[in-house]
């Protein structure tokens, strides 16, 4: 049920090799390549006269110095924008992800960047290396195409047995790359929580995430392109031909050229096609919020731990942010605010605000360790006046009807539960946030993040509209008892219930969770 890919897995079972096994044994087999031949690009800017340019300026020559934006809640909707993007690009796509998976939406999309290559679009695709493994001769063939270069960031030196690798970097290779980016002609992008794969997308039966996306148009783009950039020719980013030896017994394109014959692909597409959003994406009569808008990102440099405190994203959010007056609400999946995250919580109750935060539940959650490193700061932040839910993961409709927007769209059968993956917070009904950020150490201290923070009361107000309606459905709030333990109240039909223990979990996800909140591994979390 829970997701093989989970990034923190990974991490996790990286610290365990490097303490079970000696460090020095592997020091030859593990050199990265020299750098000395790639070739350095830039964004084109010269694509106003595309029709991605004709339709940005008309749609903002009314708006200047705003960004227009689509809020992109659903998984079909989702897709779809990154689809049609795709297919309407004329000069370049710059796509940067943490996590592409090689399955059925994750094929369709690699058969949309192989096609606009094919027509003459400079494509660029950067991905961290963290969860490539089995994808290596598909990445070198679709870097063999006329007009497509692909880039590992901070790559793998073994290409097989990588958890290996840990042993002699373990330093540069537990911190990764988790931006998300997908922009067209350098007009339109599309930023926030989502990978690629079929989880994200809503398509299949296993847990699918609740994520959260938007599309923008306007200047910002140009500083997405820019920061593209910086990562696409910084020093960890390696062309796949310097890593990859060619297998000619492979020919990984042929399943790219026949995924969208595929029954499965088939049917997703209709999905996707029917419904409403993609109507109005189609005949443009999607309503775009304009509002001024700032890009935060990360050096590059911060995987080699060579950041500046100040360009990391979390300062840099807390400046823009400001003292709220009011309330912040925040969805957060992966919730270990730490000491410094407790402090900045317990002062904003201090000074009057109302603050309300959603995680994931245990029962939720793909990472079980990151709910150990965060299950013992819930009684602090509780007492502190903080108001505290956690996701269900009740079966059936995850994002069809999502609990972090408006959108909703028809799909197939319900999935086998639903785990939140959003990164989004609000402030005083006002601003909000959408990227690839989570509350955690590791996105503050190890993994590089972006996102927008856009001045927008009616896309504040949309979020805060739709926890304050779908929260008590949802999710579970956690209580504190008198006696300082914990207890949960769920809702469903109507029907209140308490729960004394986490709820929906077994004895051994309890068990788990509680022999890991001894270990002190908050600091990768």
């Amino acid at each position: 049920m829970k997701s093989a890919t989970s990034k923190k897995r990974r991490w996790i079972a990286g610290t365990l090799v490097l303490a079970l096994a000696a460090g020095g044994a592997l020091e030859g087999c593990t050199a990265l390549p020299k750098l000395g031949d790639r070739t350095v690009t830039t964004a084109v800017v010269d694509t106003g006269a595309t029709r991605l340019g004709k339709g940005v300026l008309a749609a903002s020559s009314e708006h200047p110095g705003k960004v227009g934006l689509v809020s992109l809640s659903t998984g079909h909707s989702a897709f779809a924008a990154r689809a049609l993007l795709a297919n309407a690009a004329e000069k370049t796509l710059d796509v940067q992800y943490y996590m592409w998976h090689a399955d059925t939406t994750g094929k369709l999309l690699f058969a949309s960047l192989k096609q606009a290559a094919e027509r003459g679009v400079r494509v660029r695709l950067l991905l961290d290396d963290n969860n490539t493994t089995g994808m290596d001769q598909l990445l070198l063939a679709l870097d063999n195409l006329p007009n497509m270069e692909v880039r590992l960031f901070n790559p793998f030196a073994m290409r097989t047995m990588r958890p290996l690798g840990y042993l002699t970097d373990f330093s540069r290779l537990n911190r990764r790359m988790h931006n998300k980016s997908f922009t067209a002609d350098n007009q339109i992008t599309i930023v926030g929580g989502r990978n690629i794969g079929n989880e994200y997308f809503d398509a299949g039966s296993d847990v699918l995430f609740i994520d959260l996306d938007v599309i923008a148009l306007g200047p910002v783009v140009h500083e997405v392109s820019q920061d593209f950039d910086r990562y696409w020719n910084s020093k960890s980013a390696y062309p796949v031909k310097l890593l990859i030896k060619p297998d000619p017994k492979e020919h990984p394109l042929t399943a790219l050229d026949t995924v969208a014959k595929e029954p499965e692909a088939q049917q997703y597409l209709d999905e996707v096609k029917n419904t409403p959003f993609v109507e109005k994406l189609t005949d443009r009569t999607v309503k775009l919020e304009w509002a001024p808008t700032k890009f935060v990102s990360d050096d590059p440099d911060k995987v080699l731990g060579e950041e500046s405190e100040a360009s990391k994203v979390a300062p840099q959010l807390l400046e823009l942010v400001g003292k709220p007056k009011r309330s912040v609400e925040l969805v957060s999946p992966y919730f270990v605010p730490g000491k410094k995250g407790y402090d900045l919580f317990a002062q904003l109750r201090q000074r009057g605000n109302e603050v309300r935060i959603l995680t994931n539940s245990l029962e939720a959650t793909d990472v079980a360790a990151v709910h150990a490193g965060y299950m013992d700061w819930r009684a602090p932040l509780l007492k502190t006046g903080v108001t505290l839910y956690e996701l269900r993961a009740g079966p059936g409709e995850p994002s069809r009807k999502s609990i972090i927007g408006t959108g909703s769209g028809s799909g197939s059968g319900g999935s086998s539960g639903s785990s939140l993956h959003a990164k989004t917070f609000e402030v005083d009904g006002e601003r909000i946030f959408v990227g690839s950020y989570n509350v955690d150490q590791r996105s503050r201290n190890l993994n590089t993040e972006m996102g927008l923070l856009v001045d927008s009361p009616a896309m504040a107000r949309q979020l805060s509209d739709s926890l304050r309606k779908n929260l008590v459905e949802r999710a579970y709030e956690v209580k504190l008892a008198p006696d300082g333990s914990l207890y949960w109240i769920g809702t469903e039909k109507g029907v209140v219930t308490r729960y004394d223990t986490e709820p929906g979990a077994t004895m051994l996800q309890r068990i788990t969770v509680k022999v890991l909140s001894w270990l002190p591994i908050d600091w990768l979390l």
